[in-house]
């Protein structure tokens, strides 16, 4: 197979309920465009049927592949690992329970022909219009989402409203410089890549989510102070230049001209949609 453009890598604890769906969906979308892809299933010590869901979807049919990881390890470590194990020239993650279409790559393919490293989903109007949520949301969880994401702003990712939409864009050489700095295996793992991505001063452009609630979310309302903490880990590590230091350390000779500041994307003539 060519490298594909696009790498669609899907974090899957304990969902034998769901990804069946979720992976129809995907493949049905992917099959109607003109441009190569995979979709990597990174299964984190799931403990039902995730893997045997995922085989019996993927039997006969090309490019779906996984990563059967016996131990859990988080959200975070699952991105990462699947992020740095896709092979796409785009590589995009996003969740399990499809909460977020994948037709909503419609909207950030655009983007990365014009040079972004990273595109992301948002719900929040602040950050960009004509985000559309599907069904309702506890009250609950609205609060605890806004005094988070003002904290997320005031601490580590300024100008960005909504940092744990999961769904999120990388070109492949943002991918690879971004993800082999993260540390944070939780759910504050967004905050930290999109610190880095602006530490990289990466082009990050922001498109309208089309959203809507999933019943059997494995977040819960503790999760969202475990993101706080998780954020003043962010806050500390680029106060204190250990993110700075690593991406010196990581940064070869001869990858100097693919820093993010270049802009680095996919660049016109390089295989995108409607470009073969």
């Amino acid at each position: 197979m060519m490298t594909p453009y696009l790498s669609v890598v899907i974090p899957a604890f304990n969902e034998e309920l769901r990804i069946t769906h979720t992976l129809s969906v995907i493949y049905e979308y992917l099959q109607k465009q003109d441009y190569e892809w995979e979709v990597l299933v990174v299964i984190d010590g799931a403990q039902d049927g995730t893997l045997a869901r995922t085989e019996e979807f993927a039997a006969g049919r090309q490019h779906i592949r996984w990563i059967d990881r016996k131990q859990n390890r988080g959200k975070g470590y699952t991105v990462r690992e699947g992020m740095l194990a896709a092979t796409g020239r785009v590589r995009l993650f996003t969740d399990a329970d499809n909460s977020i279409c994948i037709s909503n790559f419609d909207k950030m393919a655009p983007l990365f022909r014009d040079a972004y490293d990273v595109v992301i989903c948002s719900r929040h109007a602040r950050d960009v219009s004509g985000a559309l949520h599907e069904g309702p949301q506890s009250r609950a969880k609205r609060v605890l989402r806004g005094a988070g994401n003002l904290f997320i702003q005031t601490v580590a990712v300024r100008g960005i409203w909504d940092t744990q939409c999961g769904f999120k864009a990388f070109s492949k050489s943002a991918a690879e410089r971004i993800f082999p700095v993260c540390k944070i295996d939780g759910w504050g793992f967004d905050v930290e890549a999109l610190a880095l991505a602006r530490q990289l001063n990466c082009r990050i452009g922001i498109v309208p989510a089309r959203w809507s609630n999933r019943p059997g979310t494995h977040l819960r309302p503790a999760h969202y102070f475990d993101v706080l903490r998780e954020t003043l880990k962010v806050r500390w590590s680029l106060m204190s230049g250990a993110y700075a230091k690593e991406l010196r350390q990581q940064e070869q000779p001869e990858q100097k001209l693919l820093a993010c500041e270049a802009g680095v994307g996919i660049k016109p003539g390089a295989q995108a949609p409607g470009q073969q």
